[in-house]
């Protein structure tokens, strides 16, 4: 089980978008994340007739590592660490660190 999922609300707490708060748009690999309008860059594409392509130069999510995002607690508005706990059902669950309060239900 990971502890940043795809559809999560994170804060970056590194980098020079240090403070920005979006979702997880995908998971690259098993260390990277893509965070919606964050840690945009610019990528300069060529026109291409055959497939109806104007070209130009557009903004591009770049894939951020995951120990420069946190995920963002709505009670306390911080950055929060996640931890796991089974519950008595035998689900196991993520949970916030410093509230002890589920993360998903």
């Amino acid at each position: 089980m990971r502890k940043i999922k795809k559809g999560d609300e994170v804060i970056v707490i590194t980098g020079k978008d240090k403070g920005k708060r979006g979702t997880v748009a995908r998971l690259v690999d098993d260390d990277r994340v893509v965070v919606e309008n964050v840690n945009m860059a610019k990528r300069h594409v060529k026109p291409n007739p055959q497939r109806g392509e104007a070209g130009g130069i557009l903004d591009k999510e770049m894939p951020l590592h995951v120990s420069n995002v946190a995920l963002f607690n709505s009670q306390t508005d911080k950055a929060d660490r996640v931890g796991f706990k089974v519950l008595e059902d035998g689900r196991k669950v993520r949970v916030f660190k410093s509230t002890k309060e589920v993360v998903d239900s």
